[in-house]
């Protein structure tokens, strides 16, 4: 019996997970005044970047973001340099992102992307 390709599930491609955060991080309300250079969903974007592309730090995500390709990948209109990601990020409250965080564990959880994930009774690894 040959065995098939794993069915695609488009709604979980990368593309797909990017997109939806990028809607979420738009409806998230920027605390700053007037007309910013840098878009607040570009700065989370940019956060998000950073630690899905695991950057040990600040500075050496700098460093890939001026070498690398991330603007094109995560959909980025500007990419904030260290300095200014933590200006336009630290006043932002985690309790904004939570709504978001939540619709996507949903979407996995209902795609089953996070079955291989399940350990110890039941729990997420």
């Amino acid at each position: 019996m040959a065995m098939g390709a794993p069915k695609t599930r488009k709604h979980l491609s990368a593309d797909a997970l990017f997109s939806l955060l990028r809607t979420g991080f738009a409806d998230i309300a920027d605390h700053r005044l007037g007309k910013p250079d840098i878009a607040l969903t570009d700065a989370l974007m940019a956060a998000f970047a950073m630690f899905s592309l695991t950057s040990p730090s600040l500075l050496a995500f700098d460093q890939e973001r001026t070498e690398g390709n991330v603007q094109r990948v995560y959909g980025l209109q500007r990419v904030p340099c260290e300095t200014a990601m933590r200006a336009i990020l630290d006043p932002v409250k985690p309790k904004c992102l939570r709504p978001l965080f939540k619709a996507i564990f949903r979407a996995l959880q209902r795609g089953k992307a996070l079955e291989a994930m399940v350990c110890i009774e039941g729990h997420y690894l």
